[in-house]
């Protein structure tokens, strides 16, 4: 479920805000968009990071895929910090406050195949949409042009995934990760699944 930055939290609330929004109410919008943009910032990361470590034969492929990935979600981060400067607080991009900031582990796979990529990418897709989700509902009787904005970035993470999806899909409409928990099983799950494939 998405969470409340730490950071902003300490900062306490602005002097202005938007208005029709109080500024605790300011306040709190700017928390919940602070953490979808450390999520937005590590997933651009993550994804340019893949780009560079995929290797096998889907190289090119993935390789392709993954770069209009990285510039959509660098604008979505971007309108997410623009998003919390209009509510009257600093968005926060500093590597080190987004990960003292963050729930999550960093991306543990370097190089690797890449359907065993695409694999724990299901997993990282999974969760930022999960999150972004929670935030919408969070903002459903708070603020609905911040709820807007995060329907439309979800809505895109969401054909993301499906285009990650399509390439861990059985015929039989099966995703070879299905039941992993963790990066390295996914990998695991989906390197298995290819492996069989070519078999």
């Amino acid at each position: 479920m998405a969470k409340e930055s730490k950071k902003l939290t300490s900062e306490g609330t602005p002097s202005y805000t938007i208005p029709g929004l109080t500024t605790e109410q300011g306040a709190q919008v700017a928390r919940l968009l602070q953490d979808r943009l450390n999520a937005l910032t590590d997933l651009h990361l993550t994804l340019k990071h893949v780009h560079w470590n995929v290797v096998g034969p889907h190289f090119i492929s993935v390789h392709e895929m993954l770069d209009p990935q990285v510039d959509a979600v660098r604008e979505m981060a971007d309108a997410t910090a623009e998003r919390i400067a209009t509510l009257g607080l600093s968005p926060v991009g500093t590597p080190g406050a987004l990960v003292a900031d963050r729930g999550w582990d960093d991306y543990s796979i370097g190089r690797a195949g890449a359907i065993e990529h695409l694999g724990a990418l299901d997993l990282v897709y999974t969760g930022v949409i999960q999150d972004h989700r929670a935030a919408i509902e969070a903002t459903d009787d708070l603020d609905l042009v911040t709820q807007d904005l995060l329907i439309g970035q979800a809505g895109q993470l969401e054909q993301f995934h499906w285009f990650v999806r399509a390439h861990l899909e059985t015929s039989g409409g099966q995703l070879t990760t299905a039941g992993a928990t963790t990066e390295v099983a996914a990998k695991a799950a989906a390197g298995r699944a290819g492996a069989k494939r070519k078999a």
